[in-house]
C-alpha cells in the first residue's frame, strides 16, 4: 500500500548512522533535523556533524535548522549553511521567539537563490505569507506542524488541505505535514495531497503494519502479548 502513495517521506533524526543506513532505502526522499533533535543525540558540534552527513548524502535534500534568534544571525547563519551543499536546506522558523514574522528575511533570502524550508507554522495566515515571501523564488518547503496542531485538540485536516491549495501560488514550494503522530497522518497527508511527509525512525518502523488486515494483526497482538509473558516467565 505504501508504494500507491504519492506523499514523499522523509526520515526526521539527528542518528548519522541510522540516518546513513535509511538512506539507501527507496521509501525515503529525504531528510530533515533541528537542534531538538541535534541535542537529544547529543551532538555537540553542529557543523561537524552536518559535513559527515553531507559527505554521506550528497544529493537527497536534507534540512538544516539556524537557530540565531534575529533576523540579521538568521541571514548570516543561513548563508553559511546554504553553502554547505547544492542538497541543502536551510530551516528558518516562521517568527522569532518574541513572535516577529520572518517573511521578509525568506523572501529575501529565497529570492537570493537560497533553498529554504520554513518551519514551525500552525495556520493557514502563516501559510499564505510564506507562500507569497517564497513565490517568485528558490525551491522551498513549508513545514506545518500538523501533529502538534492535533496535541491542541484541534483537526489538522483541513488546516493541511487549505494549505495545499494556498501553496499553488508558490509553485516551486511544497508543502511537508511535520510531527506525524501516527502511520495514519501518512495516509491523511496523502488524502489531501501534502507534497512531503516527516516521519521519525519509530514512526518508520511502523509502517510495516500500513494495509494489513485487522484480524490478522489483532492476531499478532494477542500473540505478541503471550510470547513477551512466557519470556518473562510470570505466574499467578
Amino acid at each position: 500500500m505504501i508504494d500507491q502513495l504519492k506523499t514523499k517521506i522523509f526520515a526526521d533524526g539527528a542518528d548519522l548512522e541510522g540516518i546513513v543506513k535509511l538512506s539507501k532505502d527507496p521509501m525515503i526522499k529525504g531528510f530533515t533535523t533541528n537542534p531538538t533533535l541535534m541535542r537529544k543525540a547529543g551532538l555537540t558540534d553542529y557543523a561537524k556533524f552536518a559535513q559527515e552527513l553531507l559527505e554521506e548524502i550528497p544529493e537527497m535534500p536534507v534540512s538544516f535548522e539556524v537557530f540565531a534568534d534575529d533576523e540579521e544571525g538568521m541571514r548570516e547563519q543561513a548563508t553559511k549553511i546554504a553553502a554547505w551543499g547544492s542538497n541543502v536546506y536551510v530551516k528558518i522558523p516562521v517568527t522569532t521567539t518574541r513572535g516577529e514574522l520572518m517573511a521578509p528575511l525568506v523572501r529575501d533570502l529565497s529570492e537570493a537563490g537560497v533553498q529554504l524550508n520554513v518551519t514551525a507554522l500552525f495556520t493557514t495566515a502563516q501559510v499564505e505569507v510564506m507562500a507569497q515571501a517564497l513565490k517568485d523564488g528558490a525551491p522551498s518547503y513549508v513545514s506545518v506542524f500538523a501533529g502538534r496542531i492535533a496535541d491542541a485538540g484541534i483537526d489538522p485536516m483541513p488546516i493541511m488541505q487549505s494549505s495545499v491549495e494556498i501553496l499553488a501560488e508558490a509553485p516551486r514550494s511544497e508543502l511537508i505535514w511535520a510531527s506525524p503522530r501516527e502511520v495514519l497522518n501518512l495516509v491523511q497527508a496523502d488524502k489531501v495531497g501534502c507534497h512531503i511527509i516527516t516521519m521519525t525512525h519509530d514512526l518508520l518502523a511502523k509502517t510495516g503494519g500500513l494495509g494489513k488486515g485487522l484480524e490478522q494483526f489483532s492476531l499478532e497482538t494477542v500473540q505478541m502479548f503471550h510470547r513477551d509473558a512466557v519470556a518473562a516467565a510470570f505466574s499467578i
